[in-house]
């Protein structure tokens, strides 16, 4: 005799990332290919060398995905939600700076074609990553107000989000030391 297993119905959160989620990966492909046939029709290409901050940002992004597992899975949930928060906010700074360290090089967004790709996908991942840093304090605003609960569908999607941009980032960084 076989067993079936019913899973739970998905929340409306988590329905809401994934719908979320479908967008941004649509949209970023697409940006991704209009750099692709930017960078073939013209000569006016510029490579640079990107900013040796993204490497320390993206292992601070993967240990922010780090921390959030380990609230989802230990009783202090509150302590490594914060953690992970600042660790997202410390993302952030780092992207101001590898901004700051082009324009120092004379890179703004209106000096070239590349650097023009590399300040939109940069500013367009801190813009929603900034999304799952207010997702985070949702949640950790619900925990408060109840005493601690956690409120695990919020959580979950939360985090799903989360990781879904240490994700894309780890892409946009590979298309970006590809293609720049």
């Amino acid at each position: 005799m076989t067993s079936l297993r019913v899973s739970a119905p998905a929340s409306p959160a988590r329905t809401g990332v994934w719908i979320g989620i479908a967008t941004i990966t649509m949209s970023f492909t697409a940006s991704t290919s209009a750099l692709v046939v930017r960078q073939g029709s013209g000569g006016d290409w510029q490579h640079f060398q990107l900013p040796p901050i993204l490497f320390a940002n993206t292992v601070v992004l993967l240990a922010s995905s780090g921390t959030l597992e380990l609230g989802r899975r230990r009783a202090a949930v509150a302590g490594w939600l914060r953690l992970t928060l600042g660790l997202g906010l410390l993302f952030i700074v780092g992207q101001v700076l590898a901004w700051r360290d082009l324009a120092a090089q004379g890179l703004y967004l209106a000096t070239n074609p590349s650097s023009a790709f590399f300040y939109v996908f940069t500013a367009l991942h801190a813009l929603h990553l900034l999304g799952g840093v207010v997702a985070l304090v949702y949640v950790l605003g619900r925990m408060r107000r109840a005493a601690g609960v956690v409120p695990v569908p919020a959580l979950g999607a939360a985090a799903l989000y989360w990781h879904f941009m240490t994700v894309l980032w780890l892409y946009l960084l590979l298309v970006l030391a590809l293609r720049l």
